[in-house]
């Protein structure tokens, strides 16, 4: 299996400052957040920096957590630039900003392999805010984006008006992805690119229960389906801590290896961010990328 780590260290607008003891400090455009992380289970390094921060996010023992802002101006939300896209960040009160800061790197991947290959057609799914979709849009790809969310779906319709996505290039679908992707083959629809973002668990629009070890099987034999006769590529991105590169690796072989030919490729490894002031990275999840 060829592995390799790859680390989104091309942001201008984002900088991971300092983590440790299961929390991370970041500067997202001029604003200082904190909020937890388990992955981060050595020491932190740079005190001084951790008492600057505008918001704090901290778990309720109850479950849950909420948000403690110290800076009175900072607003509800507020824009981050990357290459040509522009993206709104918002702290929610689920932690998250929106933004998945360690995906640049595959959004960086997905416009080159696009213009690479002249994928025309391209579907995501679990597509969230749209960061991964307005990458694929911008590169010239009509795009399809699935997610079971409203909020997200609109959330994903703001990030294409920030970034000038020209209109038409990109379909928002809220639905449950699995029940969407046996639509469109039952109506033969094709795709070039598979862009894919599951969860560990979720529910669908419906209240469809999500659970990645159980259901990742069938996703990606379903989404074999929906790929053209002349397919360009797969990514398939996990957070799921308890599946390592060589799993992701295992089921993808096993799902697309019998289309893979001597010029394909395929490749697996970890995703991460790079400390500010050292070499260190911060882990962030797996990856498979696939070219046909």
């Amino acid at each position: 299996m060829k592995s390799e780590l790859i680390i989104s260290d091309k942001w201008k607008d984002f900088q991971l400052i300092d983590s440790g003891n299961g929390v991370k400090l970041e500067k997202w455009n001029k604003y200082l957040l904190l909020r937890p992380d388990p992955q981060a289970v050595w020491a932190k390094s740079d005190d001084k920096q951790w008492s600057k921060a505008d918001a704090v996010y901290t778990r309720s023992s109850n479950g849950g957590g909420q948000w403690k802002f110290y800076n009175m101006y900072i607003p509800a939300s507020w824009n981050v630039t990357y290459n040509n896209m522009v993206l709104k960040v918002c702290p929610t009160g689920f932690k998250h900003t929106g933004l998945f800061p360690e995906q640049a790197a595959n959004w960086d991947w997905i416009a080159d392999i696009i213009k690479e290959k002249k994928a025309a057609n391209v579907i995501n799914l679990f597509g969230y805010t749209g960061a991964a979709t307005v990458s694929a849009a911008l590169a010239g790809a009509n795009v399809c984006h699935v997610d079971a969310s409203k909020g997200s779906v609109s959330w994903c319709k703001e990030n294409m008006q920030l970034s000038k996505v020209p209109d038409g290039k990109v379909r928002l679908i809220i639905e449950d992805c699995m029940k969407y992707i046996q639509r469109e083959e039952r109506r033969n629809k094709k795709y070039d690119g598979i862009i894919m973002d599951p969860p560990s668990f979720g529910r669908g629009a419906s209240g469809e229960v999500w659970k990645l070890e159980k259901d990742l099987w069938d996703l990606l034999i379903a989404c074999k389906k929906i790929l053209s006769d002349n397919p360009k590529f797969i990514l398939i991105n996990l957070y799921t801590s308890g599946l390592s590169p060589l799993s992701i690796y295992n089921i993808s072989m096993d799902s697309f290896g019998c289309l893979l030919n001597e010029k394909s490729s395929l490749l697996c490894g970890e995703i991460g961010l790079p400390f500010r002031k050292n070499k260190r990275v911060m882990p962030c999840g797996t990856y498979c990328r696939i070219i046909f």
